[in-house]
């Protein structure tokens, strides 16, 4: 299946003005439509009619359609669409977060996931960082998700259930697509995966404070966000960038980690604090959201991800699954699930 083929698909709709974007891989078709808010009511039921056609082609496995807004009156706040449960089945959605890149915020959802599974508890994991999915690297799935009535089946590793864009794209693929074409995507991971009846489902959400992030929070609903953060200034700075962006979207701040807390040498023991020490304490107290706990930089962090086995599932003894653990404890009592 190529584009050609589903623009050609396209054409009895007389929509040639509206498509904004047609992406196609591996057998997932994703369209985004022009359509101003006005709009977007009375075109809801043909929205649904392409979706159903594209996804009754030949090759196609799933298939999403989006409408994408770009003018007209906003929406009138005071009156908010009412809409049912994307996923009606899930209890509790959790956005794990930071305010930017490289502060681990990867490894802190994988973990946190995976020890909370270890509590006893029905778990997702949805990587909805459709431009550098670590999902795969880190769980160690590299199979494609099977496709069954249009749903696709999440991947299982160490008692969770995984979904990631990088299941279905090869791993040397640059993801250069436009927002649409990312929200569509998001949609997709989102509401055509057979998730099942989860207690939690922890999303890995992209780095910052924009258009995707907004989406997820808007469209999944979640039950509370996760910021994490090391303890250096700089990180902190854009940590509180997420918790302002959580409270504006009308999402409950769990509380913030600290990742990076600190280094232990494993030849001398001698203790090291790379990034500074207590950061994020005091910057969540000062913010007046939970402190979830801190968690120390290990080598066995790098390793375990290296080798597709998150250190809570590997190293269970170690420090560092042991800061890992009280987190996933914090979260647990904060949607009392404890």
């Amino acid at each position: 299946m190529t584009e050609a083929e589903i623009r050609e698909a396209l054409a009895p709709f007389n929509i040639g003005r509206r498509i904004e974007g047609v992406h196609v891989q591996d057998g997932l078709v994703q369209v985004s439509l022009r359509a101003t808010r006005e709009e977007a009511a009375s075109l809801e039921p043909l929205r649904r009619d392409i979706e159903n056609q594209l996804k009754s082609l030949a090759g196609v496995q799933s298939a999403t359609v989006v409408l994408t807004a770009h003018s007209g009156q906003p929406a009138d706040p005071a009156k908010p669409a009412q809409e049912p449960p994307l996923l009606p089945d899930v209890k509790h959605i959790v956005a794990v977060a930071s305010g930017k890149g490289g502060v681990g915020k990867s490894t802190v959802a994988v973990n946190l996931a995976v020890a909370l599974a270890q509590r006893g508890l029905n778990v997702g994991l949805l990587d909805a960082d459709i431009y550098g999915p670590s999902l795969p690297k880190m769980l160690g799935l590299h199979a494609k998700p099977a496709v069954l009535n249009n749903m696709m089946q999440p991947l299982v590793a160490f008692g969770v259930k995984a979904m990631s864009i990088g299941f279905m794209v090869p791993e040397d693929k640059a993801m250069v697509w436009r927002g649409p074409m990312v929200m569509g995507a998001l949609n997709q991971l989102l509401g055509q995966v057979n998730w099942g009846a989860l207690d939690v489902l922890v999303v890995d959400m992209p780095p910052g404070t924009g258009d995707a992030q907004l989406t997820m929070a808007q469209k999944a609903k979640p039950s509370g966000a996760v910021i994490v953060s090391t303890p250096q200034d700089l990180a902190l700075m854009d940590a509180r960038r997420g918790v302002q962006m959580f409270g504006q979207v009308g999402i409950k701040v769990l509380g913030v980690v600290e990742n990076m807390s600190y280094f232990c040498c494993p030849n001398c023991g001698h203790r090291a604090e790379i990034f500074g020490h207590g950061g994020a304490r005091a910057e969540a107290q000062k913010m007046g959201v939970p402190f979830l706990g801190e968690v120390p930089l290990e080598l066995s962090v790098r390793e375990a991800g290296d080798v597709g086995k998150p250190v809570t599932a590997l190293e269970p003894d170690s420090a560092v699954a042991a800061g890992f653990r009280q987190v996933a404890e914090s979260v647990a009592k904060a949607l009392a699930l404890a």
